[in-house]
């Protein structure tokens, strides 16, 4: 298992969640003992994960996904600025969920300025600061949305300095961390969060924080429910299962990062030698189980079920529209080849004890499996 995007569970969070489904069931606004209980179950596990972020539980909202949370997050930001603009900041390499969104308003805007400002990334997918500046100080801008890193490529972004440039101009900051909560330092600076618990190897939950202070109003706000951020209440064993991954990974980060840094080091030095081959993103300020390259001569589907025949799950396509195997906006945007690309998203040591012989493995299949699928092209000669 060498794509870890989307799970699978921790195995704590697995036991958490099946004793949950008898300790948690109940609907937590109902008024009987169950629902008391449901209740206090849901407050601890929004306290363990606003404390782990270094904020205040209340600031903490619980969706039903990352890219939902990462969606409202925008929208809420939006809609409570709406007097003064519609404009959206984001680099070229953010999350479908906003540029797609960007675009389409862009489509219905009858302003003299489009809706969405798609900020240049330079060779290793991090943002131009010149042009986040020049972009913030439009009229009409009224929200900036960047990754704390690229899921994609594993570069991390200049948060601090990104979010000072909105800050002179008085537009919040959403911060997509849906790839590195669990795995990186969690990010400081931001005005809006937004995670997966996903990422630290719970399950499927959109973790959204918005700041004391920051104005927020989500558009269709139809009930006092997470906040006024969602209009269903959060299933409470999936709100436990996540709280507990979070601990446990939380316990083990530092260490974890350390040793799948030098894995994906290893990738990166093997991906390297096979000829006509990219290996894209920062090399060092980087997430540490992130790691993508991409080959010449051969497509993306074909690297990626040949990998699968030798035993190996790997992706490739965009992280974020992953059910296709299109070319990726983020490598097209770098500038970088973006057919023939693998994405190698490295599990957890505690989801998979033997990732480090999954890998070992992978590096000496790596190029007699490109080899090969070039061969089967007509390619010969590298």
């Amino acid at each position: 298992m060498l794509d870890a995007a989307s799970g699978p569970l921790h195995p704590r969070a697995r036991e958490t969640l099946l004793a949950a489904l008898e300790a948690g069931w109940a609907d937590p606004v109902r008024l009987y003992a169950e629902g008391r209980q449901a209740r206090a179950l849901l407050d601890r596990s929004r306290e363990v994960i606003a404390d782990g972020l270094g904020v205040r539980p209340g600031e903490v909202s619980l969706l039903p996904s990352g890219a939902t949370a990462l969606a409202r997050g925008i929208d809420g930001v939006l809609h409570a600025a709406r007097r003064r603009g519609a404009g959206t900041v984001a680099s070229a390499v953010e999350h479908s969920a906003v540029l797609v969104a960007g675009r389409a308003r862009a489509l219905t805007s009858t302003a003299g300025a489009s809706p969405l400002a798609e900020v240049p990334v330079d060779a290793v997918g991090r943002v131009d600061l010149d042009a986040w500046g020049r972009a913030v100080e439009r009229p009409g801008m009224v929200v900036a949305a960047l990754q704390s890193a690229n899921g994609e490529v594993g570069t991390r972004q200049p948060l601090g300095a990104a979010r000072e440039l909105c800050r002179l101009h008085g537009i919040p900051l959403v911060v997509d961390a849906m790839a590195s909560l669990g795995r990186d330092e969690a990010p400081a600076d931001f005005d809006v969060l937004v995670g997966d618990g996903r990422s630290w190897g719970g399950p499927p939950l959109g973790v959204l924080v918005v700041r004391e202070g920051v104005r927020w109003h989500w558009s269709g706000a139809i009930a006092d429910v997470e906040q006024g951020r969602h209009d269903v209440t959060p299933w409470v064993p999936l709100a436990l299962a996540a709280a507990e991954a979070w601990q446990q990974t939380l316990a083990t980060r530092a260490q974890d990062a350390v040793d799948a840094r030098a894995l994906v080091a290893r990738v990166r030095a093997a991906a390297a030698l096979v000829p006509d081959t990219e290996v894209v993103g920062d090399a060092d300020d980087r997430l540490p189980h992130v790691v993508t390259f991409s080959s010449l001569y051969v497509d993306g589907e074909a690297v990626v079920d040949a990998f699968d025949r030798a035993g190996f799950a790997v992706a490739s396509g965009s992280a974020c529209t992953s059910s296709t195997l299109e070319p990726s906006h983020v490598l097209a945007a770098m500038g970088v080849l973006t057919h023939g690309n693998v994405r190698l998203v490295l599990p957890l040591e505690a989801v998979r004890p033997g990732r480090a012989d999954d890998v070992t493995a992978f590096v000496e299949a790596l190029a007699p499996t490109v080899r090969a699928v070039r061969s089967r092209a007509g390619v010969t000669g590298l």
